[in-house]
C-alpha cells in the first residue's frame, strides 16, 4: 500500500518527477563534500578573524546595528502602542500566510488555485520555474512576497514618524527583505538545490574556496567579486584612447588626448570626473569610449584623472580640489592650446564641484568656462534618493571621527553604500552564485571599473556630506567657498543638464529641480536607463533613448509627459548643442602643444593605485 506523500505525488496538479532532481543519489559523496565545504568555510572565518585578533582591523558594526535598530524600533513602538493596531497587524499577516497555505493545500489536492501574485511585476530572482512549479519552493516564493508587502507597508502606514525616520526605515526594510529572500539560502532555493545535489555539494567546496580567497584580497574584509578580473588591466585594454600626462598637481593629473580629426573645434573640452571613482568609465575601452568618441567629433579632450588619497591628502577640501584640480586644467588648456574658453563638463559629483567652480568663478570674474555639461549631477539634494539615508549629523560625526584615524574614508566604505542602494542585484546575486554555486563570475568592463574604488580625503568627504546632502547649501546660497558666499543664479552660461531616467544615486527628478538653480539657459535632457549605463551609451549600439522637451518649469512628471523621445543615444544631440554655441574649427592640436612635456602616456599613473 502506497504511503500518503506517494498518493498526493499522485495526486492531479502535482508531477511526481518534479522530485527526482531533489533527490540525493550519493551520499557518501554528498557528506564528503560537504565536510570539505567545511573545511574551506573553516578557513574563510580564520582568515577574518585573524587580522582582528591581531587588533589591525576595527570594525565599527555596532553603529550600523544601532542606527538600524533605532529606527525600526520608532516603527515598532507605533504598532505595539495600541493593542487594537498590534492585533490588526498581525491579523492580516497570518490570514495572508493562511490563506497560501490553504491554496498550497488545494493545489496538492488537485485544485489549481491561482496565485495572487502571479500578475504582479516579474521578479527576476523568481526566474526557475520550479518557484512556481513545486509547491514547497511556491509557498516559500509567496509567503516571502507576503511578508516583505506586510513589512513595507508597517513602515509606510506608520503615523508620527518624520521623513528622514521613515525614509530610513524603508531603506532598512528593503535591506533585511533582499537578504532574508528564499533565493539566497541552498535548502530553500530550487536551483541552488538541485545543482548541490547533482554535483554532490561540489559547488559548496569551491564556493567556500572562493569566500576565503575573497576575505584574503580584502586583507580581512570581503572584498566580492563580481567579475574576473584576471581579464582587464588598466591602460592595456581599458583606458587605453591615446593621449599624455601633461600637468599634475597633488590631487590629480591632467591627461590630453592626441587628435584623430586633421581639424578640430577651437574651443577645447575639459571632463571633471567624480573623484568617487575613477575617471575611465568614460574611456572603457575604444568601443564604449565617450573620450574616444569625443576625440572622433573633433575635440581637443582634456580630463582630470583624480588621485586615491592618502593620509597625508587629509585636508583636502572642496577649495583645494577646484584651485588644483578645475583650475589647474584651465591654466593647462591656455598653455597647450593658447584657448582662454573651454566646454566644460562634470559628472556625478564632479558635476557638483563644478557648478560650485561656476558659481565661485563667477564672483572672481573668471570667463574661461563658456558652456557647462552635466552628467547625472545634483545640486540641489532635496530629492537626493536612497544616499540621504546614511547621511544625518549623528552619522556624519561617526563618519569623521572614523576618518580623524586614517584621514581618508576607505574607498571599500562608500563601495558598500552604492552596492546596498541595489543589494537584490548587486550584492546577493554575486553571495549566490560565487559562494553557494561556485561559479566564476563572468567577465565584465564595467563591473571592474565599480570594484576599482577610491578613497576620499576627510576634509573634502565631510564637506561634501554636510554641505550637500545634509544642509543643501548649494542650491539654498549658503556655500562659504575661498571666503565667498556661492549662489548658482551667478551662473549664467548655457548648461547642458543630462539625468537618466532609472538613476538611484542622481535621482532624475532631483536633477530636474536643480535645473531651476541656474542663472542662465538650461537644456534638460533625459535618458534612458541608469546612472551609468545611461550615460555611456554610444550612437552605434542603438539602445536606449532619451528625451527632450521645454524649460524645466513645473514639475518633473508634467516635464516628462509632455518630452519628445528619440531612440538611441543621446550623443549626438549634445554635440550639435556643443556645434550651435561654436563650431569654429583650427588645425589639430598635439599634447601639450610645444609649450608643455608629457609627463606620462595616458592614462596616468595616479588611476593605478588600487584600493
Amino acid at each position: 500500500m502506497e504511503d500518503s506523500a506517494t498518493a498526493r505525488a499522485r495526486q492531479p496538479g502535482f508531477d511526481p518527477k518534479l522530485l527526482d532532481a531533489y533527490v540525493v543519489k550519493d551520499p557518501e559523496a554528498m557528506a564528503m563534500n560537504f565536510a570539505k565545504a567545511l573545511e574551506n568555510l573553516g578557513k574563510a572565518a580564520s582568515t577574518w578573524l585573524a587580522p582582528r585578533e591581531r587588533g589591525e582591523i576595527v570594525d565599527p558594526v555596532s553603529e550600523p546595528m544601532t542606527e538600524l535598530v533605532k529606527t525600526l524600533s520608532k516603527v515598532a513602538e507605533y504598532w505595539i502602542s495600541d493593542p487594537k493596531r498590534t492585533l490588526e497587524a498581525q491579523t492580516y499577516l497570518l490570514a495572508s500566510i493562511f490563506g497560501i497555505w490553504s491554496r498550497t493545500l488545494n493545489r496538492l489536492s488537485g485544485d489549481e488555485t491561482g496565485d495572487p501574485h502571479a500578475e504582479a511585476p516579474k521578479d527576476k530572482r523568481f526566474a526557475d520555474e520550479d518557484w512556481q512549479r513545486n509547491p514547497f519552493f511556491d509557498f516559500l516564493r509567496q509567503t516571502y512576497l507576503v511578508v516583505s508587502d506586510w513589512a513595507d507597508k508597517l513602515v509606510t502606514d506608520a503615523e508620527g514618524l518624520d521623513e528622514h525616520t521613515r525614509h530610513k526605515a524603508a531603506f532598512y526594510v528593503r535591506q533585511i527583505t533582499a537578504a532574508i529572500s528564499p533565493v539566497n539560502f541552498l535548502l530553500t532555493n530550487p536551483q541552488l538545490y538541485r545543482e548541490t545535489v547533482a554535483s554532490h555539494g561540489a559547488n559548496l567546496v569551491k564556493g567556500m574556496k572562493m569566500l576565503a580567497e575573497d576575505i584574503t584580497a580584502g586583507g580581512g574584509d570581503l572584498r566580492m567579486r563580481q567579475t574576473d578580473y584576471s581579464k582587464f588591466a588598466v591602460g592595456q585594454n581599458m583606458a587605453v584612447t591615446p593621449g599624455k600626462v601633461i600637468a599634475q598637481s597633488d590631487v590629480c593629473e591632467i591627461i590630453q588626448y592626441e587628435a584623430s580629426t586633421e581639424t578640430v573645434l577651437k574651443r577645447p573640452l575639459l571632463i571633471c570626473p567624480p573623484w568617487i571613482n575613477k575617471f575611465y568609465i568614460l574611456d572603457l575601452n575604444p568601443q564604449k569610449s565617450f573620450i574616444k568618441w569625443c576625440v572622433d567629433q573633433g575635440h581637443t579632450v582634456f580630463v582630470i584623472s583624480w588621485i586615491n588619497p592618502e593620509e597625508r591628502h587629509a585636508g583636502k577640501d572642496w577649495e583645494a580640489y577646484i584651485r588644483e584640480g578645475i583650475d589647474l586644467v584651465l591654466d593647462t588648456v591656455e598653455k597647450a592650446t593658447g584657448e582662454r574658453q573651454v566646454n566644460a563638463i562634470g559628472y556625478c559629483v564632479g558635476g557638483t564641484l563644478l557648478a560650485a567652480a561656476l558659481a565661485l568663478h563667477a564672483q572672481e570674474g573668471d570667463k574661461r568656462i563658456a558652456s557647462a555639461t552635466l552628467f547625472t549631477t545634483q545640486v540641489d539634494f532635496t530629492y537626493a534618493g536612497d544616499l540621504k539615508v546614511f547621511v544625518d549629523e549623528e552619522q556624519i560625526v561617526a563618519m569623521e571621527d572614523r576618518m580623524k584615524t586614517l584621514g581618508y574614508l576607505d574607498g571599500s566604505k562608500m563601495a558598500s553604500a552604492f552596492n546596498m542602494l541595489r543589494a537584490s542585484e548587486l550584492i546577493w546575486p554575486y553571495f549566490v552564485n560565487n559562494y553557494l554555486k561556485g561559479q566564476d563570475p563572468m567577465p565584465f568592463d564595467l563591473l571592474y571599473w565599480n570594484s576599482d574604488s577610491t578613497r576620499m580625503a576627510a576634509a573634502n568627504h565631510s564637506y561634501y556630506l554636510r554641505n550637500c546632502y545634509l544642509d543643501n547649501n548649494l542650491s539654498g546660497g549658503r556655500m562659504k567657498l575661498a571666503g565667498k558666499t556661492l549662489s548658482l543664479k551667478d551662473v549664467t552660461i548655457p548648461i547642458y543638464n543630462l539625468a537618466t531616467r532609472e538613476d538611484h544615486i542622481a535621482p532624475a527628478k532631483s536633477v530636474f529641480v536643480g535645473s531651476g538653480f541656474f542663472g542662465g539657459p538650461v537644456t534638460y535632457v533625459l535618458s534612458g536607463s541608469g546612472h551609468i549605463a545611461g550615460v555611456v551609451n554610444p550612437p552605434d549600439k542603438k539602445k536606449y533613448q532619451y528625451w527632450t522637451g521645454g524649460p524645466t518649469t513645473g514639475t518633473y512628471e508634467d516635464w516628462v509627459s509632455a518630452a519628445t523621445e528619440t531612440p538611441g543615444s543621446w550623443w549626438p544631440h549634445w554635440q550639435t548643442w556643443i556645434e550651435q554655441m561654436d563650431a569654429e574649427r583650427v588645425p589639430a592640436r598635439k599634447p601639450g602643444g610645444g609649450a608643455l612635456n608629457a609627463i606620462a602616456d595616458a592614462p596616468g599613473t595616479y588611476v593605478m593605485a588600487r584600493v
